[in-house]
């Protein structure tokens, strides 16, 4: 997972099939009757009460085995042999750290695309292979963006570098006129960004960009933010304005710094001016968030991008196909990130002799159950939609991965809308502070933001199994500081509208440290985890239609438990 302020082989045929977890068709599931012949040929007493005790429970093994085959619920579809095999050498000092532009991930990358091989799971990638080539670039933004201010039938352009500063990644060029401007005040953390869709919003200290990715995906049209404006880019520089994998040519929100001549004349007819506004900010006074008065802003994107730096990484992807002629060409996906943060290329502080950060937990866990799932939904019974998988690359240094994917499905997939929900594994193998209360807790986040169904399908799915995990709704609370909604590859689908839930187990004192290693990791938590994600997946597979998008955002937070009504 990005940090906050970034953001062997088997031996035998017979051995994989006893460690992959393969599903059982249903005729395969059987029932045994008691222990050997000898014992049911004399039963100890005359009465036959031996005899009926027996016959009592077998029937009680009957009727359950014959409720599991109707539910089509597997008792166990993860082996922890399997996983701790897989993520024992994917977590190697051999991978060294699996970074993104690193041998250790290119070798992690065919490892994985081995194991799906050999499971019957389909290349989704590039040319019929497993692998994606994902390009990041090294971006220069040439063009002169403007906005130009309205009031009271009064106009002033500003242009980049004059009064105003645009981030340098803009998006499409394009114009566009906004005539809603509200004032927040200070606390950009604070807003509930969906009550300004469609309006400018101004603040004085410049947000985070988690805070940027939360207005952008609540509709917000632009921030402006109060500022010292600065020039543009010295275009005799080779050093890129901004490094992507995203396509360049779709619209994005922009957010301008704004300098205090602009801030001025923007709040000259309204109630409060700038001026006083300034005033009690400095005597750090509250300030009420209002609409300006009079107010018309007509932004100008101009995005001429020239690339100056590339590198290329790999996302794996796989596919099983379902088995309804019309529902096929739609998916269920599942992601996990592989890369991690490769090693310590400078000195050694201390005693310290360990400088490769091996990952197990982040994200050697989601990437090793999301194989195990991919293996068992090859070898099981097939769903009637589609089924994607996808070990994204570069998770840690911005979605890099995921954000292509969304931008640019493969072939195999088709257009990004054909994904009707993405279940996203990331960190699933360690308790949260290592508590050992948590060993049944799994964190679910953003079920609820996009679909309300999708929160009451996992809260079903859960209900379902044998051994119930104690769903943990805290990090969905919008007042959660780590924000976590926003920090994994879910978020690159969850921007698209596609519903989804992201699997986590909860931070660690070993987080992006040498020390995550596989010996640490809870394999039975894991297997758990991963069959509530596969019976998920294959829920919403079999319905006759995609969850439902009603874009209600998070209600379910902390302390929440239970299904939401969908009216």
């Amino acid at each position: 997972m990005r940090m906050k302020r970034n953001l062997e082989q088997d031996a035998t045929n017979n051995a994989k099939e006893s460690r992959v977890g393969v599903v059982p068709k249903p005729h395969s599931y059987k029932v045994r009757f008691g222990t050997t012949p000898a014992v049911w040929a004399t039963p100890p007493d005359s009465g036959g009460e031996f005899f009926k005790r027996h016959i009592v429970a077998a029937g009680l093994i009957v009727v359950l085995a014959i409720s599991l085959l109707a539910q089509n619920i597997p008792t166990s579809i993860l082996s922890t042999d399997a996983m701790r095999t897989w993520l024992t050498y994917i977590s190697s000092d051999d991978l060294e750290g699996r970074g993104t532009f690193n041998e250790g991930l290119g070798l992690a990358a065919t490892y994985i695309a081995d194991q799906l091989k050999d499971g019957g799971v389909s290349p989704g990638g590039d040319h019929g292979s497993y692998f994606q080539r994902v390009p990041v670039l090294g971006i220069r933004n040439l063009g002169r963006s403007s906005l130009t201010v309205e009031v009271k039938g009064q106009t002033r352009t500003f242009r980049d570098g004059e009064g105003v500063t645009f981030q340098k990644f803009v998006g499409v060029s394009r114009t566009f006129t906004v005539d809603q401007v509200e004032f927040l005040g200070n606390n950009a953390e604070s807003t509930k960004t969906a009550d300004y869709k469609g309006k400018v919003v101004v603040w004085l200290d410049y947000p985070d960009s988690i805070t940027l990715l939360a207005a952008e995906e609540g509709g917000i049209s632009a921030v402006l933010t109060a500022g010292s404006s600065n020039p543009g880019s010295d275009s005799s520089s080779g050093a890129p304005d901004f490094v992507t994998s995203q396509r360049l040519d779709l619209p994005r929100m922009p957010s301008i710094t704004v300098g205090p001549e602009l801030l001025d004349f923007l709040f000259s007819a309204s109630d409060t001016n700038y001026g006083q506004i300034r005033t009690r900010s400095s005597r750090s006074e509250a300030l009420k968030a209002f609409a300006l008065k009079g107010v018309r802003l007509t932004i100008n994107i101009d995005g001429n991008y020239r690339v100056v730096s590339s590198q290329f990484t790999r996302n794996v992807v796989g596919i099983v196909e379902g088995s309804d002629p019309q529902l096929r060409s739609t998916f269920v996906a599942f992601g996990a990130h592989y890369d991690h943060l490769g090693y310590i290329q400078g000195p050694l502080y201390g005693e310290a002799t360990d400088r490769i950060y091996n990952g197990a937990d982040d994200d050697g866990s989601g990437t090793t159950a999301l194989i195990g799932l991919a293996r068992a939904f090859a070898k099981g019974e097939k769903t009637r939609r589609s089924l994607v998988f996808v070990w994204h690359a570069g998770e840690e240094l911005g979605l890099y991965g995921s954000r292509y994917f969304a931008d640019n499905p493969p072939e195999s997939v088709g257009d990004i809308n054909n994904i009707v929900t993405q279940l996203n594994i990331d960190m699933i193998g360690r308790n949260r502070d290592n508590r050992s209360a948590e060993a049944s807790t799994v964190y679910a986040v953003g079920a609820d933001r996009i679909s309300t169904e999708l929160h009451n399908t996992l809260v079903d799915a859960n209900a379902s199994m044998s051994r119930p995990l104690s769903i943990n709704f805290e990090m969905n609370d919008p007042s959660d500081g780590e924000r976590i909604y926003y920090r994994s590859d879910h978020f690159s689908y969850a921007s698209k509208g596609i519903p989804i839930i992201f699997f986590f187990s909860g931070l660690h004192p070993d987080y992006h440290q040498v020390t995550d290693t596989v010996e640490k990791i809870d394999f039975d938590k894991m297997a758990r985890i991963g069959q509530l994600v596969y019976e998920i997946g294959r829920r919403v597979a079999n319905q006759d239609r995609a969850p439902v998008k009603d874009f209600r955002g998070a209600r379910a937070g902390r302390g929440a438990t239970g299904k939401l009504s969908t009216n």
